[in-house]
């Protein structure tokens, strides 16, 4: 099965356009539901930079799938160990962080396939294998065909393996994380030397028909500036940030009126 047969499940669960997600930082079912009722197709558990143990990515995963989106976790780490439980949790798609390396791209590729195409335990008991419920072929075939390995790309280092990352029959997609490479650069978000490698990065997985996607924060106007320029998909902001600026948001109004004079 080729990576794009596998882009499917998200790329299917768009219900507009391009598939938008957001990234989940709160250990609570509340804010999968509020992205859901909003119009996202898919979430990001956010393993990396969150706070989330193992049983609460669990649950978040649960409440998306439930609720209609396509729940991808960004890992914590690189080790199969991980990936496995989050695979055998329901997770659709695994977005790995800090990928720099064909090697490193290889093995991340294997841990979420089973044998031949790769490494992974079978765990039908688990989630996935709807706690044995599942046919062992469809489960197999399942996890092979319908579950998406996504690289992210934060170095030059990594931008330059793009193209023989994304020759991997193992990996589906690569995600260009800017806000680390433009660090690891000494550089700025906007430079031309930073767009010109997310382009690179573009154009190597339009090259093998493979998908490339990007985060914005809260900047709709550059996301949809980046899908006209070829981006497939797209991360707006997080749970707790929308949380903090609307919080902050209705803070400052009320002292601006509160501050005002009165007629």
């Amino acid at each position: 099965m080729t990576g794009t047969q596998r882009s499917g499940g998200l790329f299917h669960a768009a219900r507009a356009g391009v598939p938008l997600g957001t990234w989940l930082k709160i250990a609570a079912a509340e804010p999968v539901e509020i992205m859901a009722f909003a119009g996202f197709d898919f979430v990001v558990v956010d393993m990396e930079h969150a706070p989330l143990d193992l049983q609460t990515a669990y649950r978040l995963i649960n409440s998306a799938t439930a609720l209609g989106m396509v729940p991808i976790v960004r890992v914590p780490d690189k080790t199969p160990s991980t990936i496995q439980k989050i695979l055998d949790a329901g997770a659709q798609g695994i977005l790995v962080p800090h990928v720099d390396t064909l090697e490193q791209a290889a093995s991340v590729g294997r841990a979420c396939r089973f044998p031949p195409h790769g490494t992974r335990g079978a765990g039908g008991t688990s989630r996935a294998g709807l706690w044995g419920l599942r046919p062992t072929p469809e489960y197999l075939a399942c996890g092979n065909d319908h579950v998406l390995c996504i690289p992210q790309l934060e170095s030059v280092e990594a931008i330059r393996a793009a193209p023989d990352m994304l020759a991997l029959d193992t990996i589906d997609a690569v995600f260009v994380g800017a806000a680390d490479l433009f660090l690891s650069m000494g550089s700025t978000p906007t430079s031309p030397d930073v767009l010109e490698l997310i382009a690179s990065a573009v154009d190597a997985a339009h090259a093998v028909n493979k998908k490339c996607g990007l985060a914005f924060g809260g900047v709709p106007e550059r996301a949809v500036q980046a899908v006209r320029e070829g981006c497939d998909f797209v991360v707006l902001h997080n749970d707790c940030s929308l949380l903090a600026e609307a919080a902050q948001a209705l803070v400052s109004s009320f002292r601006g009126f509160e501050s005002a004079p009165t007629s």
